[in-house]
């Protein structure tokens, strides 16, 4: 990861109502719907790797801080336990990684350890190995961990943010560069090198995800991992371009009064990519070290931003809100400063409520087994 992303790019951490435990209700909800292709990975692994299964070694990448990176990990650990006793198989010793960039909140992370411990118990009873979760500090476009030595590994909503912005979005026009202006992400508007300049970063991104993973996952490992997508070639459809769109034109309210400079505005870039599945599907292939197993997707209404619940429009703004700020302030804060997070997103909040548009969201689903 570039080393300036790698020390700014983090979620709002604590547990406070702006931080990120508080405002992923969506990603509750759609972990909830990815059981079943969770359950299928980790009952396939056991069924494979069972008669030598006695210490399993899990990560989750890209945990951030809220309780929601826990329940994967109880989910894995469940069904390893239950497969065992099925078979009359003892129960494996496991070790859990936990892994976010330096600046994730592991404190607020860790806290919810104890509750986690307790439903594994409460599971599988109080006579089992040992359960050891540490926390692992670092970028997983890169390697994190030593040679064949992971089982299992999980992600959820973390690989649609790129290692940085991609380079080609230079600041000024006349060196060649990009000018993505008056926008911070893909949009109708942008010219066509901005989708290109994307579009190559992820797939410099995701090539590299799975390169590094090779070389940590054992043979005959697994891996599930979902992540923002879209599910049509167009580059800038509403389902993934809508938001920032919003966000686009309150920042540009921002410099109409005086809030921030043009270009300011112009110089920053969103280091995110909602990745079409066929691209997905292309880069696993061409990488060549997973197979596929299944390959997905989920929708996400504005409804599960709000926990599930059909709400008026202008409550499903403020709780939009919460959550893209709850993601993006420490990119807006180092870039913008601190004077512009309040107004900025009380005239995001304003654009969305005038609107009339209502727009589903997609995550990919992909469950890989190491090849031979």
């Amino acid at each position: 990861m570039n080393n300036e992303m790698h020390k700014i790019l983090h979620m709002k951490g604590g547990t406070g109502e702006q931080s990120y435990a508080t405002n992923s209700k969506h990603q509750a909800t759609t972990l909830s719907r990815e059981v079943p292709v969770l359950v299928q990975s980790v009952i396939d692994f056991c069924n494979t790797n069972l008669p030598n299964l006695h210490h399993v070694t899990i990560a989750e990448l890209g945990c951030s801080s809220g309780p929601t990176a826990l329940s994967p990990i109880t989910e894995i650990i469940n069904n390893i336990y239950k497969t065992c006793s099925k078979k009359s198989h003892p129960p494996p010793e496991i070790s859990v990684f936990l892994n976010d960039l330096p600046g994730n909140d592991f404190n607020t992370l860790f806290k919810y350890l104890p509750a986690f411990h307790d439903k594994i118990r409460i599971a599988n009873g109080p006579d089992l190995p040992p359960c050891l979760v540490s926390g692992v500090p670092g970028s997983f476009h890169g390697r994190l961990f030593p040679s064949n030595s992971i089982h299992f590994v999980h992600s959820s909503f973390s690989l649609h943010w790129l290692s940085q912005v991609p380079p080609e979005l230079r600041s000024k026009g006349n060196d060649g560069g990009v000018v993505n202006r008056g926008r911070i992400y893909v949009s109708k508007m942008s010219p066509g090198g901005v989708v290109e300049a994307y579009r190559d970063q992820f797939r410099r991104d995701f090539s590299g995800f799975l390169k590094a993973r090779s070389e940590e996952v054992v043979v005959g490992g697994r891996m599930v991992v979902l992540f923002a997508g879209r599910m049509v070639a167009d580059p800038a459809p509403d389902e993934t371009c809508l938001l920032w769109d919003y966000l686009g034109q309150a920042f540009q309210e921002l410099v109409n009064e005086g809030l921030i400079e043009e270009e300011t505005l112009d110089t920053y870039n969103t280091p995110y990519y909602e990745a079409y599945i066929e691209e997905v599907k292309d880069e696993i292939e061409k990488e060549g070290s997973f197979g596929i197993q299944h390959l997905g997707s989920r929708k996400i209404t504005w409804g599960d931003i709000n926990g599930g619940i059909n709400c008026d429009r202008e409550t499903t703004t403020k709780n939009i809100a919460k959550s893209i700020r709850a993601g993006n302030e420490s990119m807006f804060l180092n870039h913008f400063g601190p004077h512009i997070m309040d107004p900025l997103f009380q005239r995001f909040c304003n654009i969305m409520v005038d609107d009339t548009k209502v727009v589903d969201h997609f995550t990919i689903v992909v469950s890989l087994i190491r090849k031979h």
